[in-house]
């Protein structure tokens, strides 16, 4: 059950699940190891999965039409990510998934989410909880992105997320920040 151990606290956070509610849940959690560099997600096929870092970081990106890369998520241990459009639409994906790190997760196809939603409602209502939060947090980054500095939102970002900062590459924060790797030597530079 030590798998189990990040999301089951993730979960307690918010709600409190039974013994058997907790074993209905987990029996449905695919455990899958991803190598670095390794895409999980990708355009043109549809995100089959919700899916908890248990160790590593990934990355959800997009691809323009000039092929540049613009960064839309970066998650560590204790985070969810999957392209949210595809997976609760059921279409063809946007985005690309892709391991900065070797990394280990659990996933939950869709079906078997909506399935164990409709009979356990604490379940129901963490997932609501926490794609609520989610989109809080989204709102405050747009506005974050059209009110403050290129510098103001790197030094905001390092200082909120410290451990995530220090972990993945440069060009990863600059393009997650939308700003050029260049710029954040700069800043860097001035500190």
């Amino acid at each position: 059950m030590s798998i189990y151990k990040g999301i089951l606290d993730n979960i307690a956070r918010y709600v409190k699940l039974t013994d058997d509610e907790i074993n209905e849940f987990t029996s449905i959690l695919k455990t899958t190891r991803i190598k670095k560099r390794q895409f999980v997600i990708q355009p043109g096929f549809v995100s089959e999965y919700r899916n908890y870092i248990v160790e590593g970081a990934v990355r959800v990106f997009y691809l323009d039409d000039l092929g540049k890369e613009h960064t839309v998520s970066i998650g560590i241990e204790d985070w969810f990510f999957t392209d949210f459009h595809s997976y609760l639409n059921r279409t063809p994906a946007e985005y690309y998934a892709e391991a900065l790190e070797d990394s280990l997760i659990l996933q939950m196809k869709y079906e078997d989410v909506e399935e164990l939603c409709s009979r356990i409602h604490p379940l129901c209502q963490y997932f609501r909880l926490y794609i609520e939060r989610a989109l809080s947090y989204s709102n405050t980054r747009v506005i974050s992105n059209i009110s403050k500095t290129s510098e103001e939102r790197y030094w905001e970002y390092v200082n909120k997320y410290p451990q995530i900062a220090n972990r993945i590459p440069q060009y990863v924060l600059a393009s997650y920040l939308g700003i050029s790797p260049e710029s954040i030597s700069r800043i860097r530079s001035r500190s």
